[in-house]
């Protein structure tokens, strides 16, 4: 997913974490670089996090937290883009939201990018693979709290909630049930696998859509992606969790809403540009769809005249069904799982790029 925008953190070095700058304020390259090289005799790998945070959590607690698992190997956490540039030099692995052309160019010798999102479309991955950088995703991290939000706005509209909160005073309201509905998932990887068993208690039947059908999962069935409109044509709640590719731009545009059933509702955790934005407004102007739930939109941030926050059956959160307390404590599980596999050459996880 694109992360919504944070501001810089500020470093706070952990026990044995590499500080870039030495207590007199003088530069600490050259110390850090000796640490460095005790650390590469000993056989360990170095790793480098860069400045940048995620969802507000600043990005030394997740220094800290890789630390805390590689005691055999180094941690160096940069504050600026020259100390970024100057550790880059010597990293093997290098993680962090994004890495822009200098940077690229300085970690040369870097064999790994783990960035810190799921989605990686936002990455310069031709010019990655050519540098020789394989790129790992953070796939699985956003899991449970992605599930729980999109299974949190499944319940808002089934029960009212999202009609209920903008009331300006004690009025009736007819909310419906949820069990006994149809709940379709698009994409069946880790989010959407963590929503069909979230929803299973719920007394709903679940419909899962994949490029791979004959995979299954965890839904009561499983359709190709060929066969979505089958889906569509069932569904009460349709969940969109996949990521954003040529295949997925504007899968859900004017002709799925017309298949859809004029009472559906969407929820999207996926991307923005999954869904037609401007098909999406005529369908809620026509009354052929119940509503949506959109944690991410195109364009984003969604500007303040859109028309879509007119409606009252839209419900729109500012990119945060990614954000949860435990973000880099299960990052840094996937990360520093990595680099000991590649230390001991070893297949990594989560490789979306090849180098």
């Amino acid at each position: 997913m694109t992360a919504a925008a944070v501001e810089a953190d500020e470093v706070v070095p952990s026990r044995g974490v590499v500080a870039p700058t030495t207590a007199d304020g003088r530069s600490s390259w050259s110390r850090g670089r000796e640490f460095i090289s005790r650390g590469t005799e000993a056989g360990g790998m170095e790793l480098l996090v860069l400045r940048e945070g995620v969802h507000g959590l600043p990005s030394s607690a997740y220094a800290a937290a890789l630390e805390e698992r590689l005691p055999d190997h180094t941690v160096v956490h940069a504050r600026t883009p020259a100390e970024e540039r100057d550790h880059a030099r010597t990293a093997d692995v290098v993680t962090g939201r994004r890495i822009d052309d200098d940077l690229l160019a300085a970690a040369d010798g870097a064999a790994v990018f783990a960035c810190v999102f799921a989605g990686y479309d936002h990455l310069p991955t031709a010019a990655l693979a050519d540098a020789g950088i394989t790129v790992t995703n953070a796939a699985g991290v956003h899991a449970p709290n992605a599930a729980e939000h999109a299974v949190g706005a499944v319940l808002s509209f089934a029960r009212g909630l999202h009609e209920a909160a903008r009331a300006d005073r004690w009025a009736p309201q007819h909310p419906g049930e949820l069990a006994g509905s149809t709940v379709t998932v698009v994409a069946l990887g880790a989010i959407g696998s963590a929503i069909a068993e979230r929803l299973a208690p719920f007394d709903v039947t679940t419909l899962g859509v994949r490029r791979r059908p004959e995979a299954g999962g965890p839904t009561d069935e499983v359709f190709g992606a060929d066969d979505l409109d089958a889906a569509l044509a069932r569904t009460d709640y349709l969940v969109l969790c996949c990521p954003l590719t040529d295949e997925t731009r504007g899968l859900v545009s004017d002709a799925e809403f017309a298949t859809l059933p004029p009472e559906a509702v969407l929820v999207n955790v996926a991307r923005g540009a999954v869904v037609d934005t401007d098909a999406l407004v005529r369908a809620l102007r026509r009354g052929r769809v119940g509503g949506a739930a959109l944690d991410v939109t195109d364009p984003e941030p969604l500007p303040d005249d859109h028309p879509l926050w007119s409606f009252d059956d839209v419900l729109v959160t500012p990119h945060s069904a990614g954000a949860t307390p435990e973000y880099y404590e299960r990052l840094a599980d996937i990360v520093a799982d990595n680099v000991r596999r590649l230390a001991d050459d070893r297949p990594l996880r989560n490789v979306v790029v090849e180098g």
